[in-house]
């Protein structure tokens, strides 16, 4: 077992070797639960999350027009 200092930000550093175990990447996500007994259960997140390519920067405007757009189609389709 590893011990881990949370940080003022309640943060923490996932050692080396276990981010090799399991393979976690910068930009992974984690799932994270509790059990029972008040343990801190953290497992790496088979989902993956959708994500836009433009080319190219995106400008806030043009962000929230997209947005607009797929809650639209989230309505249409019943999504």
């Amino acid at each position: 077992m590893t011990r881990v200092k949370v940080t003022r930000s309640y943060q923490v550093t996932i050692p080396k070797e276990i981010r090799e175990r399991i393979g976690l990447k910068e930009g992974d996500y984690l799932q994270v639960e509790v059990d029972d007994e008040g343990r801190i259960i953290m497992s790496k997140s088979r989902k993956k999350r959708r994500t836009l390519r433009a080319g190219r920067p995106l400008k806030p405007d043009e962000i929230e027009k997209l947005i607009e757009l797929g809650i639209k189609r989230s309505l249409i389709s019943g999504e």
